[in-house]
């Protein structure tokens, strides 16, 4: 597996989107960062949360340059399901992404075993993404738990835009 590192151009990106039409990385300029969640689905209560927690700071991302986008390898009926039941209105989501797109954003894979869980879903994933198509960042997990709270995110953009803080990892 080739990683992405900081400072490299990350692969393409793009796909079906609700509330409507077709999302594009290479067509956004946010001010500073896309910010890139993809999460594991409909299936995830934390993944709930944690979505509902960026739907309430929407505005406050928007106003700090950062366009953040919610994605999942979900079909169009259960990412739509997930919207209305997590009351997301603002937060834009793309749906339907290949396992072999997962997999070349490092993505893990996992295998549906319960009950209401899809049969391949990834795993949950934070990129931070320059207009330029440059990596900044990334958090990636092998399962739900132990995610960063929204509220310390924002913090950690607003420490990175007002002192202008590089990009680490790159080596």
């Amino acid at each position: 597996m080739n990683r992405i590192l900081p400072k490299r151009s990350v692969p393409a990106l793009s796909g079906a989107m609700l509330p409507e039409g077709t999302w594009n990385l290479a067509d956004q300029q946010p001010e500073h960062f896309s910010f890139l969640f993809f999460y594991r689905g409909l299936h995830c209560p934390i993944c709930g949360q944690q979505l509902r927690s960026l739907e309430k700071a929407y505005d406050d991302f928007i106003a700090l340059g950062i366009q953040p986008i919610a994605l999942s390898m979900d079909s169009e009926e259960r990412a739509a399901q997930s919207r209305k039941d997590w009351h997301l209105n603002k937060l834009p989501q793309v749906y339907g992404l290949s396992e072999e797109v997962a997999r070349t954003w490092n993505l893990y894979i996992s295998h549906g075993f319960k009950e209401g869980e899809p049969d391949t879903f990834s795993e949950p994933a934070l990129h931070i993404v320059r207009p330029n198509g440059e990596l900044y960042a990334s958090s990636i997990q092998t399962m739900p738990f132990t995610r960063p709270a929204i509220p310390e995110l924002l913090g950690g953009f607003r420490y990175i835009i007002d002192h202008d803080y590089p990009s680490r990892g790159d080596a």
